[in-house]
């Protein structure tokens, strides 16, 4: 309808290209534009200055032979400067900024280990936005941003990685297991030792307690009752520790002790084994 009035519109955030019998004559800013096609005045297409969006899905091989869907975002716009290279210059850009990026995946890429690809996607998208912007820019374009947005490996691929951190993550619960059972060890067997010495420590302190009673009861009896030897006293002690081992025996349920035949009187003949065994060993030395 404008047009049969000789005006068009040009819309916010795009540019107009006008032409005069067919061949360009300038760029029509955003408003209103007047357009006398009686003389040859025509609009050969509108252009868009907004950024836009191609998502790109390349597929390529690593350095170690792994097959990847590599997925970049490219954000890009014409510029309103060079608005007529970027109508006139390229028929279809979207397929030409597609050849750029699938030229730089598949150059860049493979020159990577799987794990070294998924580490360095950012100097993949840089190496991407360098040649787009390099390449693009002749055109009339303008790079905002690439991204590399995923990297997929086939699904055998993800499930041998998967499978591959999972055994490790395994090692490692492993080796911390055997690492606390270790320690667990360690601190029971020092606790045993602890518990061996200080009853060992109990049996001496309970020895000596012994050796100082009986000396102690061997020094009181022969002061009090005059006429006895040291022997006498010893051999009344041994007879009275029989009688009560053996009355401790006697008054246990649960006793599975064996006797062996013998009297009061082998209390006598021990006492004598003892002191000849002393006084050998006294001679030895």
């Amino acid at each position: 309808m404008g047009q049969a009035f000789c005006c068009i519109q040009v819309d916010q955030s795009t540019v107009a290209i006008k032409e005069t019998f067919g061949r360009f004559d300038e760029v029509l800013e955003p408003g209103c534009h007047l357009l006398p096609w009686c003389l040859g005045k025509q609009i050969a297409g509108y252009l868009s200055l907004r950024v836009q969006q191609l998502d790109v899905r390349c597929e390529t091989k690593t350095k170690d032979n792994v097959f990847v869907t590599v997925v970049a975002s490219v954000q890009y716009r014409a510029l309103a400067d060079k608005a007529s290279d970027a109508f006139y210059r390229l028929s279809n850009t979207r397929e030409q900024i597609q050849s750029y990026v699938f030229d730089v995946i598949r150059s860049s890429v493979p020159k990577l280990n799987i794990d070294d690809a998924f580490e360095q996607k950012n100097e993949i998208a840089k190496a991407v936005e360098e040649e787009l912007e390099k390449a693009m820019s002749m055109y009339g374009y303008e790079i905002v941003q690439t991204l590399i947005v995923d990297i997929e490996p086939d699904q055998q691929v993800k499930r041998a990685m998967n499978e591959i951190n999972a055994a490790a993550r395994l090692r490692l619960a492993a080796n911390e297991k055997a690492e606390a059972e270790k320690i667990l060890q360690i601190k029971r067997a020092e606790g045993d030792a602890e518990s061996k010495y200080l009853a060992g420590l109990g049996i001496a302190r309970q020895r000596q307690a012994i050796v100082d009673g009986l000396r102690d009861s061997v020094l009181a009896f022969s002061d009090n009752v005059p006429g006895t030897s040291a022997k006498d006293v010893m051999d009344m002690i041994l007879v009275t520790q029989y009688f009560d081992t053996m009355r401790e025996i006697g008054a246990s349920s649960k006793s599975n002790s064996v006797f062996i035949p013998h009297g009061p009187g082998a209390v006598a003949d021990i006492a004598s084994q003892v002191r000849d065994g002393m006084l050998q060993a006294k001679t030895q030395k």
